[in-house]
C-alpha cells in the first residue's frame, strides 16, 4: 500500500508521464541501425540515448523539486537520504534497443521513504506506457490487472536471458520450470513486464536487477494485483530480483523452483 495522499498520487502520476515523453524525445532519435554504441567499464553497452534521456529527466526534476534525491544509473546519485527519491532507468535493455527490438523501455520510479511507491514503464516504439502506484496500474491511461492465474501447464513464462547463471541462484532448480509451461521465451527486459500486467503472458522472472531495474516495475505489478517476490520468496525490492506471477500460479512456480521447501 502507498503511503501517499490522492493528491499526491495524481500529482506524481501526471508528472512521472510528462518525464517519460521529454525521455522518449531523446531516446528516439537514436533508435534505428546507424545507433553508435559504446562500452562502460563493466562492458556493457551504453548509447547517447540512455544518457540524453536521463540529462533531461534530471534538468526537470531540478526545475520541479529540487528538493528530491535521484538515482539514476547513468549519471549516479544525488540526496539519496531525502524523503523522495527518484530512480531512473533511461533505457532499461539497451542490448534489446541496439538490436532493434521494442521490449527496452524507460524506467522511473519514485520513492518514498526508502520504498517504491509510484513506478512508470514507457516503450516509445510501441507507446506503451505503463504507470502504477501500487494500487492501481494503468496501461496508456486505462487499467489493466493481467489476466488470470493459469495451470502452470497453460502458462508463457518469460526471462530476459534464458541462459543467465543467476537463474539458478538460491539453488533454484530452474531447468525444471520452463518444461512444465506452454511456452518458454526472452520476451524479457522491462517489454515483459508490460506483457505481464496486459494480460498476454503469466509469469516474468528476472534473477539480478539494480534498484534502477526493479524500483519502477513492483508498483506496477502490486497495482496490477500481480504477486512479486524474489528468489528468495521475500521482498523483490530488498532482494533485488523479481519472480512475477499472478499469487496461484505464482506458488506453483515457486514449488517447482524449491520442491524441498
Amino acid at each position: 500500500m502507498s503511503e501517499l495522499s490522492s493528491v499526491q498520487k495524481a500529482e506524481f502520476k501526471e508528472f512521472i508521464a510528462y518525464l517519460c515523453e521529454e525521455a522518449a524525445k531523446e531516446i528516439m532519435p537514436h533508435y534505428g541501425p546507424e545507433v553508435e554504441i559504446e562500452r562502460k567499464s563493466d562492458a556493457t553497452p551504453v548509447t547517447l540515448a540512455d544518457r540524453n534521456a536521463e540529462k533531461r529527466i534530471r534538468e526537470i526534476l531540478a526545475e520541479r523539486y529540487p528538493e528530491h534525491g535521484i538515482i539514476g544509473e547513468e549519471y549516479g546519485r544525488e540526496r539519496e537520504d531525502a524523503d523522495f527519491v527518484w530512480v531512473l532507468d533511461p533505457v532499461d535493455g539497451t542490448k534489446s534497443f541496439i538490436s532493434g527490438v521494442p521490449l527496452f523501455a524507460t524506467l522511473i520510479a519514485l520513492l518514498y521513504k526508502g520504498r517504491p511507491v509510484i513506478g512508470a514503464i514507457n516503450q516509445p516504439v510501441l507507446q506503451q506506457l505503463v504507470i502504477g502506484d501500487c494500487e492501481t496500474t494503468t496501461l496508456n491511461g486505462k487499467p489493466v490487472s493481467g489476466r488470470p492465474a493459469r495451470k502452470l501447464s497453460e502458462a508463457t513464462l518469460c526471462t530476459t536471458d534464458p541462459i543467465r547463471q543467476t537463474l539458478w541462484q538460491n539453488n533454484a532448480r530452474w531447468d525444471d520450470l520452463p518444461p512444465k509451461t506452454a511456452l518458454y521465451r526472452s520476451w524479457g527486459d522491462a517489454g515483459g513486464y508490460i506483457l505481464l500486467v496486459s494480460g498476454f503472458t503469466d509469469i516474468m522472472c528476472d534473477p539480478l536487477m539494480e534498484i534502477w531495474d526493479c524500483a519502477a516495475i513492483l508498483p506496477c505489478l502490486e497495482g496490477a494485483g500481480i504477486k512479486a517476490t524474489g528468489w528468495k520468496g521475500g521482498d523483490a525490492f530488498d532482494e533485488r530480483c523479481i519472480i512475477a506471477a499472478k499469487a496461484e500460479l505464482h506458488d506453483e512456480v515457486m514449488k517447482v523452483l524449491y520442491p524441498e521447501s
